[in-house]
């Protein structure tokens, strides 16, 4: 090995501090071919170069790897390297795609929502030199069609989907990523796939619990953000605000178009309002683009009236024994509003197991900086476990 030796380039890596005797800091982008790290050697910490292939995991795990990570951003974008569409039932078909390595360890992306879809920034939190990256939007949401279905959208169709999208890409077995509605998605399915599942990335814990919907849509969370909550509350008639949730689902159903698009983008807007830790103009501006707030707000109503169609409250706290087995690690942001924490720790007490990183200057959004630095992290030190 040479000393001395630091490679510093990319923009989009954080910034970091000065290198001293005592710094541990990992300066490379995950593209390129070298890896310059710190390695503690007797009591100081020197900068020092080597080929990744001489590196193992388990030696950055070791080293510090974990910190060594936080001091990086998410990765570059990439495009697919394929896509396709796959017929899952009579009337729905599901838009999927790949990128990352062709024969990298498979992985697995759920999005939010329900009815939220992918975008090309999902696949950024995998090392697309060791991932293969597998996106692909729900029934009813993003690309699949039909658009904004509610017929046949229930969360053992997604299950049923997810298994069928593995064994249409002849994947033996995979990691589970998945935030928010995600998590959600991703604990029934591995609930009910276990043998499947190499390892679990949750962030946003969302059990789907009536507590969890009452906070969130009938006034818990109107204590934080008052004003966003008045123009979601006063979208409906002061008659009919006993329970909201049915009172949009009426709306959101309409026979009239003009009927359905307002109550989806008042629907819509109070969740973008309260997803960041500070209100980010870009997300609440989602809620204008009726296309994508139809399916957001229509299918997320339609899980919530019908309890994630799941048989009792607490199923997903109830089922954890099936996957207690399972490498995870939990992210969540203190200062969530949508997903608060709660539920993430009413998970970690069922399943201590379960690594919890509690990140305390964050909100929802896996896009903040505390929240998408843990999500890296969290698959970096995946790839110790990888079969």
């Amino acid at each position: 090995m040479k000393l001395g030796l630091i490679i510093i380039s990319h923009s989009y890596l954080l910034p970091s501090p000065p290198l001293s005797p005592f710094s541990c800091v990992r300066l490379f982008p995950p593209t390129h071919n070298n890896l310059n790290l710190s390695l503690p050697v007797r009591k100081r910490q020197i900068p020092v170069i080597c080929r990744k292939s001489e590196l193992l995991q388990s030696e950055i795990m070791e080293s510090g790897g974990e910190a060594l990570v936080k001091k990086r951003t998410i990765y570059p974008p990439i495009e697919p390297y394929n896509n396709g569409i796959l017929k899952v039932s009579d009337i729905h078909t599901i838009y999927w795609e790949q990128s990352g390595k062709p024969d990298g360890h498979p992985v697995v992306f759920l999005h939010g929502g329900p009815g939220g879809g992918t975008s090309p920034g999902n696949r950024r939190f995998f090392d697309p030199e060791f991932y293969r990256i597998v996106l692909f939007d729900q029934r009813g949401a993003g690309k699949s069609t039909p658009h904004a279905c509610l017929e046949e959208n229930t969360t053992w169709d997604l299950v049923n989907d997810i298994e069928k999208l593995r064994e249409h890409l002849k994947i033996p077995e995979w990691q589970v990523f998945g935030g928010s509605w995600g998590s959600t998605l991703a604990l029934a399915y591995s609930q009910s796939h276990p043998d499947k599942v190499t390892g679990l990335v949750l962030r946003g814990i969302f059990l789907l619990r009536k507590k969890e919907i009452d906070w969130f849509y009938e006034g818990g969370a109107a204590a934080i953000y008052p004003d966003a909550w008045e123009e979601f509350r006063d979208f409906i008639p002061e008659s009919e605000r006993g329970c909201l949730v049915d009172a949009y689902h009426k709306r959101l159903n309409s026979d009239h178009p003009e009927t359905q698009y307002a109550a989806a983008r008042s629907w819509t807007k109070w969740e973008m309002m309260t997803a960041h830790l500070r209100p980010n103009d870009e997300n609440i501006q989602k809620a204008e683009d009726d296309k994508f707030s139809l399916a957001f707000a229509r299918i997320e109503n339609h899980y919530f009236v019908n309890n994630g169609f799941f048989t009792s409250d607490s199923y997903l706290l109830d089922n954890v024994d099936k996957i207690r087995h399972i490498k995870t690690t939990i992210v969540q942001g203190r200062y969530d509003v949508c997903c608060p924490m709660m539920s993430a720790w009413d998970l970690h007490k069922a399943w201590p197991e379960a690594d919890l990183k509690i990140v305390d200057d964050a909100g929802h959004s896996a896009n903040e900086p505390g929240i998408a630095a843990e999500l890296v992290v969290a698959n970096e030190k995946m790839k110790a476990f990888a079969g």
